[in-house]
């Protein structure tokens, strides 16, 4: 009986991701939710919402973020991300912690589904269908084709060993998950308020989000020629042809931020970063110059800053904002300078609201800039950049548009700034030379959100990055996360199928839509 039981406990240790799981410990529900005999679905949102958004976060810190030039860990040692050198055990921590999560969110579809069932609600069923997408996107955009149609089953179905999805026929399922996840919101069944950390139960904004994150992926695929034309009609389907039909974000104030207040349990997962730790990374120099080049109110201090300190928690070196060179090699050696300041300044990142990024407003209007620039929509692409540019900015710094420019001796208007900095829209320049500017604006739009900087660098190119001479991978952009190792002995027939439909499991094998 002691051997069986080992067994049983290796199998669920071994296959956690792709069992059906939920979450524990969680400060306000301290028991298991699929033992309570009348689990409710408002159960399950928040704990997976807060437990998603800290798996996503402390990549984007530590991978995204390394790779994407935002911050250096300075070291010499093998195995560094920002040299694009990384091993297989970065790959367990996302894999693993988002196959968990899914088994909550589709533990909400299943318990507000059932039509015969007094928990039975269309907006918890939307919003599910929504996350669902959110993360499965995720999952395939770093690892490429992934356990998907058979993904968490293991309890109802007892299916330990899923068959990996081509990457094509996901994004694909989950555009009708979005399709129907829309209908569904569109009935604005009302929910419980507080079962919400992200709109307070506002069903009108999580359509909007569905929608705008249903843009997102669109745009992911419309380079792709054998669905591109797909992908270009359904973008302006969206956008012109029936904009009522499909609402998407019209402000900051719909952005999808779960907001961190400091009370568990919706205390920011940077908390559990040592604080030594988070101050630990140097800031790239792309990433700083850029912002003092164009004098961004983000990193001001003495009008925009509160206290000594500017609203992104950036410290200066010796008076000034300073990075290191991106990709050095090994015994070059720079000096750290500026970097993020950790909880114990009065202003820092470890500490602010707005770090649970799911996807901003700023985001939809780039994505409608380059949609605009490439002809596939009405509006003006230079108007959608402004908008873009200005909102970003916003999102940080509200009154940016109220406050009298120092320079002027008028209101900071976004136009101005941009002329400025010398990024204000040209008509007569190149497609590409458009693609650079809406992606390096949309770069710092970007900043936070999980793995979406990479995901774009991948897709398009931009925003150029330096290159350093200490660059691994023949000073290529990893194109993905090698699957975690386990999964070799775990599930070896399907990993063996997936590898021989993908390609070689090395972070140089490019995912579907990334190959020609």
């Amino acid at each position: 009986m002691k051997n069986k039981m080992n067994k049983i406990i290796l199998i669920v240790i071994v296959l956690g991701s792709l069992l059906s799981s939920c979450t524990k410990n969680f400060q306000e529900i301290n028991t298991d939710n699929n033992n309570i005999p009348n689990a409710l679905p408002q159960q399950f949102l928040a704990p997976a919402l807060v437990n998603t958004l800290t798996y996503n976060m402390l990549r984007n810190r530590n991978f995204n973020n390394e790779l994407m030039q935002v911050t250096i860990n300075p070291s010499d040692a093998e195995g560094q991300v920002f040299r694009y050198d990384y091993r297989s055990n970065w790959s367990d921590y996302l894999y693993n912690g988002l196959y968990s999560q899914l088994s909550n969110f589709k533990e909400i579809y299943l318990l507000s589904g059932d039509s015969t069932n007094v928990n039975y609600n269309k907006s918890y069923m939307g919003i599910s269908l929504i996350c669902q997408s959110w993360i499965y996107s995720i999952l395939t955009d770093t690892y490429g084709d992934i356990p998907y149609y058979q993904s968490n089953q293991g309890r109802d179905s007892l299916i330990y060993e899923p068959a990996f999805d081509k990457q094509k026929n996901i994004y694909l399922d989950i555009f009708k998950r979005l399709e129907q996840a829309n209908t569904l919101l569109s009935s604005s069944v009302a929910i419980v308020a507080s079962s919400d950390p992200v709109y307070n139960g506002n069903i009108s904004r999580w359509r909007k989000f569905g929608n705008s994150l249903y843009l997102r992926l669109l745009l992911r695929l419309s380079g792709k020629a054998e669905v591109a034309a797909d992908m270009i009609a359904k973008i302006k389907e969206i956008v012109d042809t029936n904009p009522s039909g499909y609402p998407i974000m019209a402000s900051n104030d719909e952005s999808a931020i779960l907001r961190w207040t400091g009370i568990g349990p919706y205390t920011s997962p940077y908390f559990s970063v040592r604080e030594q730790d988070f101050r630990a990374p140097g800031l790239a120099n792309f990433f700083i110059q850029n912002l003092v080049n164009w004098n961004d109110p983000r990193i001001d201090i003495p009008t925009y800053g509160t206290g000594g300190f500017n609203r992104w928690g950036i410290a200066p070196y010796q008076g000034a904002y300073l990075g290191m060179p991106g990709g050095y090699a090994p015994g070059e050696n720079p000096v750290k300078k500026s970097y993020f300041y950790s909880n114990t300044s009065a202003v820092s990142l470890q500490t602010d609201p707005l770090t649970g990024m799911m996807m901003n407003y700023a985001e939809l209007k780039f994505i409608l800039a380059e949609a605009a620039a490439k002809g596939w929509i009405s509006g003006s692409a230079e108007t959608y950049y402004n908008d873009g540019a200005l909102n970003s900015i916003t999102l940080w710094l509200p009154l940016w548009p109220t406050i009298i420019n120092t320079q002027t001796n008028l209101p900071n208007n976004i136009v101005t700034f941009l002329v400025a900095a010398d990024k204000q829209w040209l008509n007569n320049s190149t497609l590409d030379e458009k693609m650079e500017r809406i992606h390096l604006m949309k770069y710092y739009t970007l900043f936070l959100a999980d793995m979406q900087q990479w995901f774009e660098y991948r897709r398009t190119g931009h925003p150029v990055l330096p290159k350093g001479n200490g660059l691994k991978n023949n000073g290529i952009m990893p194109a993905r996360m090698t699957y975690p190792v386990y999964v070799q002995s775990a599930n070896p027939t399907n990993y063996q199928l997936a590898i021989a439909a993908q390609g070689p499991d090395v972070i140089s094998t490019q995912v579907w839509w990334q190959k020609p």
